[in-house]
């Protein structure tokens, strides 16, 4: 009798639904479109995402917004369990974190005030200019990793660098391609693209590289795979960005 109770109760639990976790996500609520905060309310590519993801694991989602340069840290002490910030591949960052298949493929642009597109017509002709990018971006470890990167100077800031490159503060600034369209867009002051988009850029979800963080990372992985799938990611990138990113330009 007491065999059969146990072998019931067993039973019962394994039917009964895994209980949801609570993924926090950290953001800096401060890249248009991706995470920003418009009448009180966090929006935007990365918000819509992640909350997908959520509704295809069966997982709470809490957003954490700080500062972008305080993200790599929050992440690194477990106060978050990943970053959705356009957080970009890069050989350093393999080494410490697991990653998700990329989300979005872009590439670095550079932006400059309106009239200014002949004089700065891309990373080469940085050279002895004044070029702002967010602080502890990749953007930044892409222009310090130039060969003539003592040649520019380089200026960190965590927001209005737009504001900034159009009222002539600094020459030009560097985010990707996408972001830059948008700003331009909803800019009030006069902007332009300078060149053509340049170093690929695969935006991705970091966990910790620990077994929990390995086997967080595998089940959101599997639900931006059916995101992927079904449309559902595609949809929310021409929400945002009016064009889908969410796949290599060449298709592979």
């Amino acid at each position: 009798m007491r065999k059969t109770i146990l072998t019931a109760i067993l039973a019962l639990t394994t039917a009964l639904p895994a209980a949801a976790e609570t993924i926090r996500v950290g953001m800096s609520g401060g890249y248009f479109p991706f995470t920003f905060t418009r009448t009180d309310e966090l929006q935007g590519f990365e918000v819509d995402f992640l909350n997908a993801i959520g509704a295809e694991t069966g997982d709470d989602v809490e957003f954490v917004t700080m500062s972008f340069s305080g993200l790599i840290g929050a992440l690194e002490s477990g106060r978050i369990d990943t970053i959705a910030n356009q957080i970009t591949i890069t050989p350093d960052r393999e080494a410490k974190f697991a990653f998700t298949q990329p989300y979005v493929y872009d590439g670095a642009q550079v932006v400059v005030k309106a009239g200014n597109e002949d004089q700065i017509s891309g990373p080469d002709s940085l050279k002895g200019k004044s070029v702002a990018v967010n602080l502890g971006s990749n953007f930044e470890e892409l222009l310090r990793n130039l060969p003539y990167s003592d040649q520019i100077d380089i200026r960190t800031y965590e927001s209005n660098i737009e504001q900034d490159t159009a009222l002539g503060r600094v020459d030009a600034f560097v985010m990707d391609r996408v972001s830059s369209a948008q700003v331009i867009a909803k800019s009030p002051l006069p902007l332009a693209l300078a060149g053509k988009p340049f170093d690929e850029i695969r935006n991705a979800l970091p966990f910790r590289n620990d077994e929990a963080g390995q086997a967080l990372r595998d089940k959101v992985d599997a639900a931006i795979t059916t995101l992927k799938e079904n449309g559902k990611l595609s949809e929310i990138s021409q929400k945002w960005l009016d064009a889908d990113v969410t796949q290599p330009a060449d298709g592979e």
